[in-house]
């Protein structure tokens, strides 16, 4: 071992706080990284193994009703690969033991055998037998919340009529790995199922003999996807068909898709956060270190060692703290993975998904923490060793003394000696003063953006909850209904309220921009599902044009005043211009919006209506379930107090749960940067407050004085660490901005309170630990050093 190798060791020895403070906030970058990149590979190679093995289709398409005979000329599409067609029909569930209505969805398989595309993959049991009309095959997830086995018996209600089911498996199927409700942005698994049947006894329940109403196909090597719908579209319009769909419109796939996109944009953002701090970090330790070292590195150099093999002492020092931090970043991301696997495998029902850490992964993010160290120290280490050995050993020049504008604005009695001091001595070092307030700030701002991620999502649900969807039951026909439902809905029990709303799928164009969404019909000033504007006042709909999320006209490029054409789905199918009448803004999901009677209007049809909403007495919830229950005409019922409990769940367990580790690692930052700044401090003025102590001053006086600096750095940083934070905020708020969610960018006095009392708090605690060693300070020992 030589000489340089011994120095460095016994370096890294004495400076193992400082170094274990930044090895953190490098772990911290790491940790992320790790984590979002594992996620990503996880869920994208358990994602493609289950589609491929399963053959999950490529386009989908929807329509009313038509006859298999025209399967024929679907298949004959240039560029269409394999064709399967489906029975897909509604249900109401009944379970013994289990009051809450459940919603269902019932898909047909050929009979007695698994389908082309889309196929199952049975956990238990088998496919229902051919011939027979009364087994299915039932979704897992659901299987598994109420606890039932192949063999046992379900109610089901098809197209009004009863039906009992006996189930002979239960399975899992790539077009449902993530299993909501379609009005429903979170998996209900008790309150929602999916259901599989013999084509033959699905299609004789809800009248499609002969017929199918969803058609599923792959393309062939080469197919231009878009000439393929264009096709298809027109092939199925005369049969109420609602326009072809890719992957990228089916629900369960887009949800993979967006949470995808947001642990990508999360292995991006907050890595590069913390690795920008740590070569700050490493810059800042590295400068005044070398510093310190001065007269050390001119006796080297006098003893014949180049600037090269200094160099490389120095770069080896601050790799050894980037290694530590990096195997720390590591070892930490890997076990939050293998936690991670969980709950992700109770939201997205893959057979298999397993989490490991990808070995390109560990080679990329050695790589980055490697560059972010070179980046942060070759400019101290190159100045540092570029210096001549008789001007290294030279002691710096003196400081010049004289009073500052803000020392003179203050009266003397008031600043006082150690006031002075403390001011005089930032204001010799106003560069390093600088750098320590703007280490301090990020730290600061860090904090903030974890704690604003916290009162964010609770923000964002009350918005969603409490001021947007105000009902308490949402009900969903079979098909189209008169107006005069509502008032036979009126009369049920417990209904306090009702509203009525019809809803119509449609392609929104602007420009060359679309954007396939549906238009909700609803009356003139909602009162159960409210339209608010930027200042979150309730909205009316105006008596023309369309109103729609500030979201969805930001994707089309819209403004209001702009003409959009609407090219309506259902029915006549017919494509209408709408003048943009205003937007509104909501944290959840994209929609566009107008007044009932005028989408009745565009329908050509009389005041018909999709759906109602229900406000309800609490107390009388039971007997209103009952009664509905009955109800031919309803297809599916809502409850969206499950509805805010699942999405609040959702959230708990991975947002929340992000935010809090985030604030829990931005808390370490915190400490490891006012550490590394009052070691620094003290090591620099070691001898300063050895001499003030031998002229008189007690230890109290002296631990004042260092401390007053301490603290008057950490409040400078405060605010500047604020706003820092907002920007870290907004850039975290765009960057996980989607059609499903979007966090409002909500900066409560909590979050600039967390971020402040971090700070100080973090100033306290080392506080302490310089007020410990200052106890421990061998006068004689720094006092002999050379002047």
């Amino acid at each position: 071992m030589t000489a340089l190798h011994r120095k460095l060791f016994r370096d890294l020895w004495r400076l193992k706080g400082q170094a274990l403070a930044i090895a953190v906030v490098i772990a911290s970058g790491v940790m992320t990284l790790i984590l979002s990149v594992t996620t990503v590979e996880a869920l994208s190679r358990s994602q493609q193994r289950f589609y491929a093995s399963h053959h999950f289709a490529e386009l989908f398409a929807d329509v009313k009703r038509a006859p298999l005979g025209r399967l024929e000329r679907v298949q004959a599409i240039e560029g269409v690969n394999l064709v399967e067609p489906t029975v897909r029909a509604p249900v109401r569930l009944t379970v013994v033991g289990f009051d809450d209505p459940i919603r269902g969805l019932l898909i047909s398989l050929p009979d007695g055998r698994q389908p082309m595309l889309n196929r199952l993959q049975l956990l238990r049991g088998s496919l229902p037998e051919a011939g027979r009309d009364d087994q299915a095959v039932v979704s897992d997830a659901f299987a598994d919340a109420h606890g039932l086995e192949p063999g046992d018996r379900l109610e089901a209600i098809i197209d009004g009529r009863l039906t009992r089911l006996t189930l002979s498996g239960i399975a899992l199927s790539p077009e449902h790995l993530y299993q909501a409700a379609p009005t429903d942005l979170m998996p209900d698994y008790r309150r929602y199922a999916i259901l599989w049947m013999n084509q033959r006894g699905l299609a004789n329940a809800y009248g499609m003999e002969g017929a199918f109403n969803r058609i599923a196909l792959t393309l062939q090597a080469g197919a231009d996807r878009d000439d393929v719908i264009d096709a298809l579209d027109l092939e199925l319009a005369r049969y109420g068909g609602t326009g072809a769909q890719t992957r990228h419109d089916q629900q369960s796939h887009r949800f993979i898709e967006e949470e995808l996109a947001q642990q990508r944009a999360q292995a991006t953002i907050l890595p590069t956060i913390f690795l920008v701090v740590s070569a700050f970090l490493l810059n800042v330790l590295m400068g005044r270190i070398i510093q310190t070292q001065r007269e050390q590195i001119a006796v080297l150099k006098a003893f014949g060692y180049g600037d090269g093999e200094l160099a490389r002492h120095f770069a080896q020092l601050a790799g050894l703290i980037v290694l530590i931090g990096w195997a720390l970043g590591v070892g930490l991301g890997a076990w939050a993975a293998t936690g991670l696997a969980g709950l992700y495998a109770e939201y997205f029902r893959f057979p298999e998904m397993t989490f490991r850490v990808p070995a390109w992964a560990l080679a990329l993010s050695l790589l980055v923490v490697v560059l972010s160290a070179l980046a942060g120290t070759w400019r101290a280490v190159w100045r540092a060793v570029g210096r001549p050995p008789a001007e290294a050993m030279r002691p710096p020049a003196p400081q010049r003394f004289r009073r500052s504008w803000l020392e003179r604005s203050i009266p003397a009695p008031l600043l006082g000696v150690e006031g002075r001091i403390i001011l005089r001595h930032l204001a010799r070092h106003p560069a390093k003063a600088g750098l320590s307030v703007v280490g301090i700030a990020l730290s600061c701002g860090l904090l903030l953006m974890g704690a604003y991620q916290l009162s964010a999502v609770d923000r964002m649900l009350d918005l969603q909850y409490r001021l947007v969807l105000r009902m308490d039951v949402e009900l969903t026909f079979n098909e189209a209904t008169p107006l005069r439902a509502v008032g036979e809905l009126r009369h049920q029990p417990g209904v306090l309220a009702v509203e009525a709303w019809r809803r119509v799928p449609a392609t929104l164009i602007h420009g060359h921009r679309e954007y396939r969404t549906s238009l909700l019909g609803m009356d003139e000033r909602p009162r159960l599902r409210q339209l608010l504007d930027a200042g979150q006042r309730p909205q009316s709909l105006p008596r023309e044009g369309l109103v729609m999320t500030r979201h969805l006209a930001g994707i089309l490029g819209a403004r209001v005043g702009d003409t959009l054409e609407v090219a309506i789905m259902e029915g006549h199918r017919r494509r209408v211009t709408l003048p943009l009448a205003a937007v509104v803004d909501e944290p959840i999901g994209v929609g566009a919006y107008l007044q009932r009677d005028a989408l009745n209007a565009l329908m050509r049809e009389g005041p018909a209506i999709s759906g109602a909403w229900l406000l309800v007495d609490p107390d009388r919830t039971h007997d209103l379930n009952a009664a509905l229950h009955g109800m031919p005409r309803v297809a599916a019922i809502g409850l969206l107090a499950d509805a805010e409990s699942g999405i609040r769940d959702y959230m708990d367990e991975t947002l929340m749960v992000f935010a809090l580790v985030f604030v829990t690692l931005a808390a370490s930052i915190a400490f490891g940067v006012v550490y590394n700044n009052a070691r620094i401090a003290f090591a620099e003025r070691a001898r300063e407050l050895a001499t003030l102590q031998v002229l008189g001053y007690h230890r109290a006086e002296v631990a004042r004085i260092l401390l007053g600096e301490i603290a008057l750095i950490a409040l400078l940083a405060i605010p500047l660490g604020w706003a820092i934070g907002i920007g870290f905020s907004v850039l975290l708020s765009q960057a996980f901005s989607s059609d499903l969610i979007r966090i409002p960018l909500v900066l409560t006095p909590r979050a600039f309170g967390i971020a402040a009392a971090g700070v100080l708090a973090a100033s306290l605690v080392v506080a302490l630990l310089v007020i410990r060693r200052l106890g421990r300070l061998d006068m004689i020992r720094v006092l002999k050093a050379v002047e």
